[in-house]
């Protein structure tokens, strides 16, 4: 199933590119190209085949909680903020990314 350009003009106005009609032309041979080279895998029997969502499948948080190393191997306070360019209290001060209303925080 071949794109038309009326397909490929939906796709780009979607996307909001603005082509001319001779990048029209050329995005709608580039993208028909592309589908083409796909089409082998088309051909592959699926049956019973689960979609895959992720990469690596079930596996959900793998990232350690927020506590305090066990083997009491935590970086030490005075030690983490040695470098920073701007401290308050315990914590870094970086500028703002909200705009100017805040302020620094």
């Amino acid at each position: 199933m071949a794109l038309t350009q009326d397909d490929v003009r939906g796709i780009a106005d979607y996307a909001r590119i603005a082509l001319t009609e001779e990048e029209l032309e050329e995005m709608c041979a580039y993208m028909n190209e592309a589908i083409e080279m796909l089409q082998p895998i088309r051909e592959y029997d699926l049956t019973g085949v689960e979609p895959t969502f992720h990469p690596i499948g079930d596996l959900s948080n793998v990232m350690a909680g927020d506590e305090a190393n066990a083997n009491g191997r935590s970086l030490d306070l005075d030690v983490a903020l040695f470098n920073a360019a701007a401290k308050q209290d315990r914590t870094f001060r970086v500028p703002s990314i909200l705009g100017d209303e805040g302020g620094d925080r």
